[in-house]
């Protein structure tokens, strides 16, 4: 059902990106990996999906500015002429550390800036970016990689929710002026995912709790996230648009 698609995963040389860019050629779609710095993990991916029979494009360029997101955004379609799924996936560096964490009080303005500039700005920009080819191709399927706090906020890390919360309503509202073209777009939000780079500073004592409180009894692991997303990016899921999964084991429960 995704075979020959053409899939752009913005920040996939490593963590949830890359197993999502790996999933997708698993399923036999032709993927693009985007990567800011990490070349060589980037190259690994790659490798991978080309182990699997399809293609595989590096995309290196900043998605957080314009100029880096016309650059990878000119990749694709020189080498594919269109695309058909994009999953937006960047964010700012952040570390989960509820022990360290900025509490209200103390976060700057600054602070928040950093987290929408990684995260909402970059998936404003390469939305606007690919619309126009999905817009010919009457086609499309746009992903927002979003989080469970936006719903349960069970630590206030509030720039990083608050960033995530205006992808959510960004998401539903793409979805609305969208559809006419037949483009759909959805989010995925997943619980804390460990391990990965950022939940690596996670402490024993709140994993144990997310656990206990968790239906499914145990954490998100990264290769959880990827059969939602391929889900959402195939045909299976035609008639869903404007809708978050949470992929969190129960913890948030949506009704």
């Amino acid at each position: 059902m995704l075979a020959g698609k053409v899939v752009f995963i913005s920040g996939s040389s490593r963590g949830i990106g890359a197993a999502i860019a790996k999933g997708f050629a698993k399923a036999g779609a032709n993927v693009v990996i985007n990567y800011r710095k990490s070349e060589e993990q980037a190259r690994a991916v790659a490798e991978y999906c080309t182990s699997q029979g399809v293609q595989a494009l590096l995309a290196k360029g900043d998605v957080t500015k314009q100029e880096g997101v016309h650059q990878v955004v000119k990749k694709v379609l020189d080498n594919f002429g269109r695309l058909d799924v994009l999953v937006n996936n960047v964010f700012s560096p952040f570390q989960f550390d509820a022990e360290k964490r900025k509490k209200v009080w103390q976060l700057s303005w600054e602070d928040y800036q950093r987290q929408l500039e990684g995260g909402l700005k970059a998936t404003c920009l390469l939305t606007q970016a690919v619309l126009d080819t999905m817009m010919k191709n009457n086609s499309g399927s746009i992903i927002n990689m979003v989080s469970n706090l936006v719903a349960d906020p069970v630590v206030p890390y509030a720039d990083y929710i608050t960033t995530k919360a205006g992808i959510v309503g960004y998401t539903k509202s793409m979805a609305k002026d969208l559809g006419v073209f037949n483009i759909r777009v959805n989010g995925v939000a997943p619980g804390l995912v460990y391990p990965t780079d950022s939940t690596k500073t996670t402490k024993e004592i709140l994993k144990e709790k997310i656990i206990e409180s968790t239906p499914l009894a145990r954490m998100v692991q990264v290769d959880d996230v990827v059969g939602p997303v391929l889900f959402l990016a195939s045909d299976w899921s035609r008639m869903m648009t404007g809708q978050i999964l949470y992929v969190d084991g129960g913890l948030v429960m949506q009704g």
